[in-house]
């Protein structure tokens, strides 16, 4: 039987499910077993083709919940190992979702056998298989039926990587929004020798991309990196040398901090290309992929950074960097910070964590719970 107090052993099962989103293949009755022999009353949760797990053990609050995902990114190519054998090579574990984030999961595991179960307050595991995908059966959901039932965390610690270089390097406190925009902007199709006769959709194109380029959205704030606008694809369609083309497409990211919203983004946005293109034979739409967020610095952020210190002698940056995580949802519900593993490899070919790490991490997780938990 899997030793739960070493993250290790249940680590490397995880990871030999081949669980690419939205595939568990295994992965909850791995975790479901893990969790029941320690306590935990489990709830298997299925949204569309999605499987999630919510754990509790204890009634009492304050409800402290680990939240993170089973599902991983497809393995791709390049790799030197099975992806998803779990292969030990020396002291450093390889396989798709060491970090990002089955190797966290285990960790959470460990902290909570090697805590005991005489402790105050409840623990709770918030797990989806939807976190890598459209996020739409997931998280989201699992809160929904936890309002429902009139339970919600008081806090929650999500296990996504962001040390950037060592353990201990950074706890993110918050994230910035992400807004992605599909322009179309629509002329008339003609002949490249005769432009008179056409309406080439190209250069008014250009000069709605000239105007939402040309000035910084703003130069950041105490808390979060200055906002971008990042354009992503050009497309035409158009194959011929000689001709106009009838319309062209152009996609663009924009992360924001609290000085925006996705709403007043959106009437930037809007106005910026009517101003530009006053024709209005132009179509944007817009997806929001969450807003920006900071968690309030207080007893729950200082009690995960001093556990950081306590283990292995940092005082973590509180950053905001970086992409989207589930974090955004559960901010909705509870106060929340990420903490797991090192990011280098997350997402590449041989995806890898050292055991000293691994070790790490459930240690750090433990202090956490002793600190949260008043025990």
């Amino acid at each position: 039987m899997t030793d739960l107090a070493n993250p290790l052993g249940l680590a490397r099962e995880l990871i030999q499910r081949r669980s690419v989103t939205p595939k568990d293949d295994g992965c909850l009755e791995v975790l479901g077993a893990a969790l029941n022999s320690l306590g935990f009353t489990c709830h298997d949760l299925s949204f569309g083709e999605v499987r999630n797990l919510y754990a509790r053990r204890g009634t009492s609050a304050p409800n402290f919940c680990f939240a993170g995902h089973t599902d991983v990114v497809p393995p791709g190519q390049g790799w030197s190992v099975d992806p998803f054998a779990a292969k030990l090579d020396g002291d450093v574990l390889f396989g798709r979702g060491a970090v990002d984030m089955k190797g966290a999961i285990a960790s959470f595991v460990a902290a909570v056998a090697r805590l005991g179960k005489n402790h105050p307050g409840s623990i709770s595991l918030l797990i989806t298989g939807d976190e890598e995908g459209l996020a739409v059966n997931g998280t989201v959901k699992m809160l929904d039926w936890l309002k429902d039932k009139g339970e919600t965390p008081d806090c929650c610690l999500v296990g996504e990587p962001t040390n950037p270089r060592q353990l201990g390097d950074a706890v993110k406190v918050g994230r910035r929004g992400s807004l992605n925009g599909r322009l179309l902007v629509r002329g008339a199709q003609g002949h490249a020798a005769y432009p008179h006769l056409a309406d080439n959709p190209l250069p008014r194109l250009v000069r709605i991309l000239a105007a939402l380029s040309e000035k910084p959205l703003d130069q950041g704030s105490e808390h979060f990196e200055p906002s971008t606008f990042t354009l992503t694809t050009i497309d035409t369609g158009n194959p011929a040398t000689n001709v106009i083309p009838a319309q062209v497409k152009a996609g663009f990211n924009i992360r924001f901090n609290e000085w925006h919203s996705s709403t007043s983004l959106g009437e930037w946005l809007r106005g910026s290309i009517a101003k530009a293109d006053p024709s209005g034979n132009w179509e944007l739409e817009i997806e929001v992929s969450g807003e920006s967020f900071l968690t309030p610095q207080g007893p729950f952020v200082d009690a995960v950074c001093e556990a950081i210190r306590d283990v292995t002698g940092k005082t973590p940056e509180r950053s905001t960097s970086g992409g989207t995580s589930d974090a955004r949802f559960i901010t909705k519900a509870c106060p929340v910070v990420e903490f797991g593993l090192g990011g280098a490899t997350m997402h590449k070919s041989d995806e890898q964590v050292p055991l000293a790490d691994l070790e790490g991490l459930a240690k750090i997780y433990q202090r956490v719970l002793e600190r949260v938990l008043g025990q």
